[in-house]
């Protein structure tokens, strides 16, 4: 996710510095906003919120160590999959929506898309998804794009 060499339509370093920034200031407040805004969409105009929802990704960030969360952040932002995708030998659905705000699919799509390409990638565009504990929420659905990875 952090812009590098390698990666250049990452962000820059200092996003995922302020976020660590507002996690070590107020960890109860920081996992509140993410779920509120950016995380399942809530921050788009006619959707919805889900207080049930906010609240248990609350109780779930309050329930993880403080320095493994914090820590998180970095490992999130700037670990690079790419020589692990190339190794992947078995058949793989790869789901990933176009209106991602945390993991915007321009910027880590193409990732799992290169490698996959070498095996004839299907992708497929337009079907819904969201996440897990969005089910049965067809007002919040997003387009996603599937890559199947063949073997």
């Amino acid at each position: 996710m952090v812009k590098t060499v390698a990666n250049p339509g990452g962000l820059p370093k200092e996003v995922f510095d302020g976020l660590q920034a507002q996690l070590a200031a107020n960890r109860s407040q920081f996992y509140r906003d993410l779920p509120e805004g950016p995380f399942y969409g809530f921050n788009r105009p006619g959707v919805k919120t889900s207080e049930a929802i906010i609240q248990n990704w609350w109780r779930q960030g309050m329930m993880g160590g403080a320095k493994a969360l914090y820590d998180g952040i970095v490992a999130f932002s700037q670990t690079d999959f790419t020589d692990d995708l190339k190794k992947i030998t078995v058949p793989v659905l790869v789901m990933h929506g176009d209106d991602d705000q945390i993991v915007p699919y321009a910027d880590a799509g193409p990732f799992v898309g290169k490698p996959a390409e070498e095996r004839d990638a299907e992708d497929l565009q337009g079907l819904p998804a969201w996440h897990a504990d969005h089910a049965g929420r067809h007002d919040q659905c997003r387009p996603a794009r599937l890559a199947f990875l063949k073997a």
